[in-house]
């Protein structure tokens, strides 16, 4: 058989395209026409809560979108513990590559105040904000009290109980800072969730209560809702105040969530899944979920919500350290 000869310019040129036919099967283009190789295989999402809740329903509804955006499983793994601390402290351990990421809700910001966690907003990279849940406050139906205005004054001339899911948590520090803008003496007391909560002033055992709209909705005709702790009204109560229309103060306070890695990450990576989040939250199926549970679509990118967090911190650390 005749040998055949191949000049170094050919043998260069097969094997630039021997390569090519390689890295051909495992490349991804994006939409733009750019090739990026994230994601090649599943990507593990760690719920901080127990399925079932409010963090876990959130999660899993992106994570449905962003497996129809990113054309890999989004598998949501719940792991409860310390208040979240466990799964955020497990993330922020985990290899910064992308397939591990983790649902945040506002504790990540609170926790290494209230618990001593070693969670820190800047020891992780934050991909952007998901959802809101803002705080309302609520007074039996039978208290007497009829507006936020007149529940400040009432803590004005002395301590008013205020119900609230937990020390430590989102709504104790949310009277902490309704009653610090107001100049009022409301003194927070512990129940275990914000149901629970939410029926104590219902019942009368506390004056008033600070939760979630959903949980105060839930009470029905037994309780009234004062205020809620926002900029604007709530499309599911348009006929509560704001605090600042209430009482003139500036007061904002809720259960937000957002999506978060392990600090590190590629910029290509980071960019990929920052623009999947927000294809997800954007998508319609996303946003009619987070309408039927009664929270506010919110999203803030990497850097917005970064910025957002780290004074969440800040606020937190004042009110509550």
């Amino acid at each position: 058989m005749p040998r055949i000869r191949m000049s170094r310019a050919a043998a260069a040129i097969a094997a630039v395209a021997a390569t090519a036919l390689v890295l051909s099967g495992c490349t991804k283009v994006d939409e733009g026409g750019a090739e990026s190789a994230f994601p090649e295989k599943d990507i593990r999402l760690i719920i901080q809560a127990n399925p079932g809740g409010g963090s876990d329903l959130s999660s899993r509804a992106l994570a449905t979108e962003l497996e129809k955006i990113l054309d890999v499983s989004v598998i949501p793994e719940n792991m409860p513990g310390a208040a979240g601390a466990l799964a955020m402290e497990y993330v922020g351990n985990q290899k910064a590559d992308g397939y591990v990421i983790g649902f945040a809700p506002v504790e990540i910001a609170m926790l290494n105040t209230t618990q001593g966690a070693a969670v820190l907003p800047e020891e992780y990279d934050l991909l952007g904000q998901i959802m809101l849940a803002p705080g309302v406050v609520t007074v039996g139906a039978d208290s007497g009290i009829d507006s936020l205005e007149a529940l400040v004054e009432k803590a004005q001339a002395g301590a008013v109980t205020v119900a609230n899911s937990g020390a430590g948590s989102i709504w104790e520090a949310a009277t902490l800072g309704l009653g610090k803008a107001a100049n009022a003496d409301f003194s927070p007391v512990p129940y275990d969730g914000g149901a629970t909560a939410v029926g104590a002033a219902a019942s009368g055992e506390t004056v008033a209560a600070v939760s979630g709209l959903g949980e105060a909705l839930a009470q029905g005709d037994a309780v009234k809702i004062l205020a809620v702790m926002n900029d604007e009204r709530h499309p599911d109560a348009e006929d509560v105040p704001t605090v600042a229309e209430a009482i003139g103060e500036d007061v904002e306070f809720g259960g937000w969530g957002g999506i978060y890695a392990p600090k590190g990450l590629p910029d290509d990576v980071k960019k990929t899944l920052e623009d999947a989040v927000k294809k997800a939250v954007d998508s319609e199926e996303y946003q009619k979920f987070q309408k039927d549970a009664g929270n506010l679509v919110v999203y803030r990118d990497s850097a917005e919500w970064t910025s957002f967090v780290n004074d969440q911190f800040d606020l937190f650390k004042d009110l509550l350290g």
